[in-house]
């Protein structure tokens, strides 16, 4: 059976359990436990708080963890990094009071910076020959500038929201960061087998996000045309219609790319134009 290491509450914690829950592995909503045993695969899941998954799946007391990659280069701790997942993305970056002019790193030579990551902070400065007083602050760092307690901050910016509220204005990003599944090294054949089974299914969702399956009936004149206009796993499905001279074409989309797409399509003669939702992607 396979051990599972993600985050009890926080930004990651919601899709987490979505991703689970959309590969057949059902977790119970008990939040007063801390392991849970789901009833559809081998796999128990285990709730930690996000800067304890990285050693947690390095010491194998979990086998797997999903945490954001920011976390897993903070920590240092000896794991494999086995799948990007595409959510929780964000970046960590410098943050100045916004009153304050910047022109370049230097800004921060002597400088004192809060900072929850000073690792990736300290390997940063070091790489563009900064040297900077770097304070580890766990907790709200972007009230630092502001109480007296520093010059600059060093955090994670989502939006950018917080940064605006507290004063603050952005002036380098330096690390780009998502959820990641990581393993524990060396792991044995069996458990092997079943993080592949897991990947297979991970895969097959994460294909599906943000595509759309368009279906449409379109005169048989046009469909090279429309072949350029639409992609494809392999290539467009096309159909004969009973009416004579149309035939039927379906075909996976980007989500971003879909109405530029429908307005081309339109425009060769396409009518009857379905969009639907992608649940998988089985390659």
């Amino acid at each position: 059976m396979l051990r599972i290491a993600i985050q009890t509450k926080g930004r990651l914690n919601e899709e987490s359990v979505r991703l689970l829950d959309e590969a057949g592995i059902s977790v119970s909503d008990d939040k007063r436990k801390f392991l849970l045993k789901s009833s559809s695969f081998p796999i128990e899941i285990l709730f930690l708080r996000d800067d304890d998954i990285p050693q947690t799946v390095s010491m194998g007391a979990a086998d797997i963890g999903i945490v954001g990659l920011n976390e897993v280069r903070e920590r240092a701790f000896k794991v494999d990094v086995l799948q990007n997942l595409t959510f929780g993305k964000c970046h960590l970056a410098l943050a100045i009071p916004k009153g304050d002019n910047y022109d370049s790193l230097k800004f921060f030579e002597g400088k004192r910076i809060a900072t929850s990551y000073p690792g990736i902070l300290t390997d940063y400065f070091k790489g563009k020959g900064i040297n900077a007083e770097i304070h580890n602050i766990a907790g709200s760092v972007e009230i630092a500038p502001a109480a007296g307690l520093a010059d600059a901050i060093f955090d994670i910016v989502s939006s950018g929201g917080t940064l605006i509220s507290n004063g603050l204005k952005e002036v380098e990003r330096v690390f780009d960061s998502e959820a990641v599944l990581i393993g524990t090294p060396g792991l044995d054949g069996e458990k092997k087998s079943l993080i592949d089974q897991l990947m297979f299914r991970f895969n097959a969702i994460l294909m599906s996000r943000k595509k759309k399956y368009l279906l449409m009936n379109l005169p048989e004149s046009s469909v090279e045309e429309a072949v350029k206009i639409l992609p494809a796993l392999r290539s467009p499905t096309v159909m004969p219609l009973a009416a004579k001279g149309w035939c039927s074409m379906h075909s996976v989309v980007n989500e971003a790319d879909l109405w530029e797409k429908i307005e081309k399509l339109k425009a060769i003669g396409a009518e009857g134009i379905l969009v639907l939702d992608v649940e998988k992607i089985i390659c």
